[in-house]
């Protein structure tokens, strides 16, 4: 069976027109490759279909875990620009947690790195006023290293036990490795990637040179430090025009220029090196902006895939998360259904060949010859009421809640699995 839908898949490759192009040699040469080490593996099928598919932690989390209720820490805030953005999306993720399931602990990271436990009354302020979390009378808190997810509250061992931590924390010094580290330390579960896999995606010249060395496709790209000087002429040579400005290791479309010229060329450097040490040029792409969620570990699965279609020149901070009238979200986009395969199968080659686990979200560009870029993978996309992520799920009929639950899962079997790995030689 496996073998006739692959046949069929690098078939269709060969034959898909989009427009009026086809897809061109090396191209196709290329996906009918990662189709065939994708496929080999499992066969794409909606999550639906794929239910019964639980590995060992799994089944161990749902037969066990679920007789009682779970403590899960949510993290929000931040040190990085991104901060608003984890508070939205902590407001969502509390607001879809089965109660009759799980005991949220709050924990709020003010802009200075101080962990404050909060509340869900204090989180719902902070959106309403859309400040910054800051709440100095609230009890700062820490865990315990090798604890297994004790917490210290003011300096004091609490009685309630951290079962589980939902890091919904965006941009550098949450999504970057740093946070996984420590929560790794403590021998806490913990939802998403582990340290590797966060680091290097989340730095955009590192996950460009690794997909790149994979085979998969991806644009033109200069990464600059802030002690290096490149000139506009040499960027325009490679990259041609215009082309994007971006800081190497933040999100949400922080700190991103497009450049037409070279006046803009010097505030976008300015602006992208407020934010980071080391900035990334890419060449622009015209084609329609794809997005595509992945869900698993070592049996990963790719969602329907949407677009996002923006009034304005790329998609930005506001149209993420603060006007809903400047980008439309089609989900499930119009696309041939052979196209989506392709998606679906580059969205996974991606997600494993960055390490991913538990959670990520490939952005594509399909270009009108029908070829596809891979932009990025986000490996903490936005959990917001308007975010791609999740309403992908949704699509798939998979809701808010459930894939909650699946991301929990996720996270406790790769735990138990890790756990067993031995730390002695005796």
């Amino acid at each position: 069976m496996e073998g006739r839908r692959l046949g069929a898949l690098c078939g269709s490759i060969r034959r898909c027109p989009v427009g009026s192009c086809l897809i061109g040699e090396a191209y196709r040469a290329t996906i009918s490759r990662i189709a065939e080490q994708t496929f080999r593996q499992r066969p794409i099928r909606s999550f639906l279909n794929r239910r019964s598919l639980l590995r060992d932690g799994e089944k161990w989390f749902i037969l066990s875990f679920m007789q009682k209720k779970i403590n899960i820490a949510v993290l929000f805030g931040g040190k990085s620009a991104e901060h608003e953005v984890s508070i939205q999306s902590a407001r969502n993720v509390l607001d879809a947690l089965d109660r009759n399931k799980y005991s949220p602990i709050i924990i709020g990271v003010e802009k200075n790195g101080a962990w404050r436990l909060t509340s869900e009354d204090a989180l719902n302020a902070k959106i309403a006023d859309g400040c910054a979390f800051e709440s100095r009378d609230a009890p700062s808190c820490a865990l315990i290293p090798e604890s297994g997810g004790v917490l210290l509250v003011n300096g004091l061992k609490s009685s309630t036990k951290i079962d589980v931590v939902f890091p919904i924390l965006h941009g550098p010094f949450g999504e970057d490795g740093t946070v996984q580290g420590l929560l790794k330390l403590a021998g806490v579960p913990f939802v998403g990637t582990g340290v590797l896999a966060s680091a290097v995606s989340m730095d955009k010249d590192v996950m460009k040179r690794l997909l790149r060395d994979a085979g998969l496709p991806v644009g033109e790209f200069i990464a600059l430090k802030s002690h290096e000087n490149l000139s506009f002429t040499e960027v325009v040579a490679k990259l041609g025009m215009p082309f994007f400005v971006k800081p190497a290791n933040m999100g949400s479309s922080v700190g991103i220029t497009k450049v037409h010229n070279e006046e803009e060329f010097r505030y976008a450097l300015e602006q992208a090196f407020e934010y980071d040490s080391k900035i990334i040029l890419e060449e622009f792409i015209h084609g329609r902006e794809i997005e595509c969620s992945v869900l698993g570990n070592e049996e990963p699965l790719a969602s329907p895939p949407g677009e996002i279609v923006s009034s304005r020149e790329f998609y930005s901070y506001e149209a993420k998360y603060l006007n809903e009238t400047v980008a439309r979200l089609e989900i499930p986009a119009e696309l041939p259904s052979k196209i989506v395969e392709i998606i679906q199968c580059l969205a996974v080659k991606t997600f494993k060949a960055l390490c991913c686990e538990g959670l990520g979200r490939v952005d594509f560009f399909l270009k009108p010859d029908g070829s596809l870029v891979v932009n990025e993978i986000n490996t903490m996309p936005g959990f917001t009421r308007i975010s791609m992520y999740p309403k992908l799920w949704e699509a798939d009929g998979l809701s808010y809640s459930s894939l909650i639950d699946r991301l929990i899962a996720l996270a406790v079997s790769r735990f138990e699995k890790e756990k067993r790995l031995k730390t002695s030689l005796f």
